[in-house]
């Protein structure tokens, strides 16, 4: 009763507007489908998104060609595999690219049917996707980085750093937490009206103010959350997205403003930010290959910084045990399409673990109305989710479900240690 039977392929369209790849699979009559997102800001070691770059009809973004190659080939060779065989059947589909990068058929077409895989997997089983992941029993909600103001590769205003976000330490709930965080967006919409600035969002749904400089961005965070009543830095915490890959040049950043300077002079920069504004974490503060940026980093926040590696890990087994051994981070951003397939994911968040990085599930800008994130977050005992502001259906979507899980776990629901 659990043989797959077919595998359908088609073209549909992410939140940019731009086409991507949504895969059903089959078990008979029950399906389940899922879509992949897409990353604006990514690094140079993730899997491959394979686009139809000659196909001017869709400006050389259409997916057509991936989805013939799932629908013809990939169809027939997963038909009569059990669907609960993950392992065994990510493997297959890893063969079947037999490239590094997932190149010949490209991460988004594999992904979408792995991804959809798990999901009829639980579907069959009767059993939510949260529970048919890495965890058994004893769920927690993981604490949302909630995305307020875009910047970088997300915004089309002047901002060095690509997302501010905050995180509601204090809440004790996740219903509390994304409560705490709705505050918060709405003191900080009523003040960019005041100074005149549009309340547009960027791909995040982050707002996306006309405002040039970092610290202008960080002064409006900080008036908006004592505005809502709550304490920066203890009830709500700052944490930034640098995206460095996009501010390097000559092993030299343009971080903190236009001009590009050295390694030691960003690190004194990004100390004085953390203590006046009480930052908590900040993802890839430097370039996905200058190690030793990194290990410095940490070693002058005394590892008391969440340092997160997005860019730098691209949630890849290989680029993390190197870190690992460099003393580069303490976190790991895990984003599913950096890699390719359910399976792999879990490997790294496995070692993740072992090692004692914090992980935290990630949308990608170019996302969904999928939510298979927020169960993924649940089930793999992530403690954190980044997946956009309160704006936009796919960011909203997300934290939605998250909102049915907690309702669902009822008493048994508890919120992450996120110290």
């Amino acid at each position: 009763m659990s043989k797959i039977s077919k595998v359908i392929a088609r073209q549909v369209f992410d939140s940019r507007g731009n086409p991507t790849i949504e895969t059903e699979v089959f078990v008979k009559d029950i399906s389940a489908s899922a879509i992949c997102p897409s990353g604006a800001s990514t690094g140079t070691y993730e899997a491959f998104e394979k686009r139809d770059i000659k196909n001017k009809k869709y400006l050389g973004k259409s997916v057509l060609k991936p989805v013939e190659f799932i629908n013809k080939v990939i169809s027939k060779k997963l038909k009569n595999y059990n669907v609960h065989q993950q392992e065994k059947i990510d493997n297959l589909l890893i063969r079947l690219d037999g490239t590094k990068q997932k190149t010949k058929v490209g991460a988004n077409a594999i992904l979408s049917v792995s991804i959809a895989v798990k999901k009829l997997s639980s579907k069959i089983k009767r059993i939510p996707i949260y529970k048919n992941l890495l965890v058994n029993k004893n769920f927690k909600l993981p604490y949302p980085m909630m995305n307020i103001i875009n910047g970088g590769a997300h915004a089309n205003n002047g901002l060095r750093i690509q997302e501010f976000m905050i995180r509601p330490d204090k809440a004790k709930s996740f219903s509390e937490g994304v409560r705490m965080c709705f505050i918060v967006i709405n003191k900080l919409r009523d003040l960019i009206k005041k100074m005149g600035h549009s309340t547009s969002v960027g791909d995040e749904g982050g707002f996306a103010p006309m405002i040039n400089d970092n610290e202008s961005a960080l002064k409006l965070i900080v008036k908006a959350i004592n505005l809502s009543g709550f304490k920066n830095g203890k009830d709500i915490v700052i944490c930034l997205d640098v995206a460095a890959n996009e501010l390097i040049k000559n092993k030299r950043y343009s971080i903190h403003s236009k001009k590009y300077v050295s390694v030691d002079k960003t690190i004194s920069k990004y100390l004085k930010l953390i203590r006046k504004y009480k930052i908590k974490s900040i993802e890839d503060p430097f370039g996905e290959n200058d190690w030793s940026a990194w290990t410095k980093m940490l070693i002058q926040t005394n590892y008391k910084v969440q340092i997160v590696g997005d860019d730098l890990f691209v949630t890849n087994l290989e680029r993390l045990k190197i870190g690992f051994l460099n003393v580069s981070a303490n976190s790991i951003l895990i984003k599913l399409n950096q890699i390719g397939t359910v399976t792999e994911t879990l490997e790294v968040i496995k070692f993740a673990k072992l090692i004692g990085y914090k992980t935290i599930i990630s949308h990608r800008s170019g996302d969904s109305e999928d939510t298979f994130i927020a169960d993924f977050a649940v089930g793999t005992d992530s403690n954190q989710i980044k997946t956009g502001s309160l704006s936009r259906s796919e960011r909203v979507s997300k934290y939605n479900q998250l909102l049915r899980i907690e309702h669902n776990l009822g008493k048994k629901s508890k919120m992450h240690n996120i110290n």
